[in-house]
């Protein structure tokens, strides 16, 4: 249904009621909002209910306790059945109706739109486009991924797009959820130590999504599983228009089922063409790339300047979520190495970092390469089961070796049993895993800058 004239103003003031000083029941204090440029966009994780929308409460809540009065905000959500039909052209009704009720915010006051699941409307960047360039106001949209590729957006906003990727649950923000945050990561009681490695355990198995926390294993199972076949016919199959979907299926539940763990292409292509399916090796390619751009996997490719050997080797392909893996694993139970893995790939690339993994020349793999922002690097070793026989001497060795390529890395191991690890070099720092989570989201681990790493040896607070 197409909105105008008095139908627009009934639709946009109805909104307004439902939404003015609700906030504070939406708002979710798992995230904070920075100072927002002219343009932000926010895209999620499939459609886990609330991940974009909490954002803009994130932005709403910031805006009210920062002085801006409710009537200076607008929030409008598109996905209503009385708003199909809506056009591009239309929009400019929304922003006038607005104004017409609050004429002082036009000149005088610079205004916040924020506007869920806008990519609903077909043309919607033409409108962000213009009111842009002719109005007085900062423009927040959200919506689902697949719909809103940030090279997609960047491209049609003209480098206006300033994007934010909405994750599940960290584990902060897990604790959080349960009412189990603890206050002072760097100094906790032992009784904390092992309430945190309790819930690490339960964080890995259940994940972060919202919907999954406090199910049953039946329905979080059932959940997760259908998240995954939502995004893969609505933000592959019928986006891409897939013609063999039965291939994409099984890419998929690989991927799923192998969290971290080495995958070609070609090999894939091989397997697949042993059981009689016939596929394009090309198409592989393209669907994995949909996947990705569909935030259901993430790809960590081998750490190298050759860009050949770069795509000649391996990436290790990591699930948006820990808790996909029991889903899909054949055994249908935790994978602690595969779980643990997981969620630190995911934190890394939440917090910013560029990541990669490592092969050294004596043939010892590194998990984790991370390049962050302020141009340091760090080795990370992840070990889940580090009292095995050899098993922290393997993990130490592989990172020194490693050390050797990357001489100005700071060293690291993430392990849920710090104390398996003893005689340690000093040029490698052991974390308790889960004191690792809270420390990094809360910046009190400070990523290392450029510069020679220091050589002293070092531990998680509260060890």
């Amino acid at each position: 249904m197409v909105l105008h004239g008095r139908t627009a103003s009934g639709a946009f003031a109805a909104e307004d009621r439902r939404l003015r000083g609700s906030a504070a029941s939406f708002f979710h204090p798992s995230r904070c909002v920075r100072a927002a440029p002219s343009w932000q966009g926010s895209g999620g994780d499939w459609h886990a209910p609330g991940g974009e929308a909490t954002f803009l409460w994130q932005v709403l809540s910031e805006r009210l306790a920062a002085g801006t009065p409710r009537e200076g905000i607008l929030f409008f959500g598109f996905d209503d059945e009385r708003l199909v039909g809506l056009t591009a052209a239309d929009l400019g009704l929304l922003v006038e109706e607005y104004y017409r009720l609050h004429p002082e915010w036009r000149s005088g006051r610079r205004a916040p739109f924020l506007l869920d699941e806008i990519q609903l409307v077909e043309g919607w960047e033409r409108f962000a486009r213009r009111v842009l360039d002719t109005e007085n106001l900062d423009l927040y949209v959200s919506g689902s991924s697949a719909r809103m590729l940030s090279r997609e957006v960047a491209s049609s906003m003209r480098g206006r797009a300033v994007e934010a990727v909405v994750f599940p649950f960290s584990f902060c923000e897990f604790l959080r959820h349960r009412g189990r945050e603890v206050e002072n990561p760097e100094r906790v009681t032992k009784a904390e130590r092992s309430l945190l490695r309790r819930e690490l355990e339960t964080y890995l198995e259940v994940g972060g999504f919202p919907e999954a926390q406090g199910a049953s294993a039946r329905d979080r199972v059932e959940l997760l599983r259908s998240y995954v076949d939502l995004v893969l016919l609505r933000d592959v199959v019928e986006r891409y228009q897939i013609s063999q979907p039965l291939a994409l299926r099984s890419l998929t539940r690989h991927l799923l089922a192998n969290a971290g763990g080495l995958f070609s292409v070609h090999r894939f292509y091989n397997d697949l063409r042993s059981r009689g399916v016939r596929i394009a090796k090309d198409s592989l390619h393209t669907y994995l790339g949909h996947l990705e751009d569909a935030f259901l996997v993430h790809s960590v490719w081998l750490a190298t300047d050759s860009e050949r050997r770069r795509m000649s080797n391996p990436r290790k392909v990591y699930p948006a979520d820990p808790g996909l893996i029991p889903v899909f694993d054949r055994s249908g139970r935790l994978q602690p190495s595969k779980a643990l893995e997981t969620a630190v790939c995911i934190e890394l690339l939440r917090q910013g970092g560029t990541v990669s993994y490592v092969r050294t020349r004596e043939g010892f793999e590194v998990d984790f390469l991370v390049r962050w922002p302020e141009g340091g690097e760090e080795l990370i070793q992840v070990c889940a089961e580090g009292g095995e026989p050899g098993t922290s001497e393997r993990e130490v060795r592989a990172l020194l070796s490693a050390a050797e390529d990357h001489p100005d890395a700071l060293c690291s191991v993430v392990t849920p049993a710090p104390e398996t690890f003893r005689q340690i070099p000093p040029q490698i720092r052991v974390h308790e895993a889960s004191l690792w989570f809270l420390q990094r989201e809360r910046g009190t681990l400070k990523a290392p800058t450029a510069g020679k790493p220091s050589k002293r040896r070092g531990r998680s607070a509260g060890k």
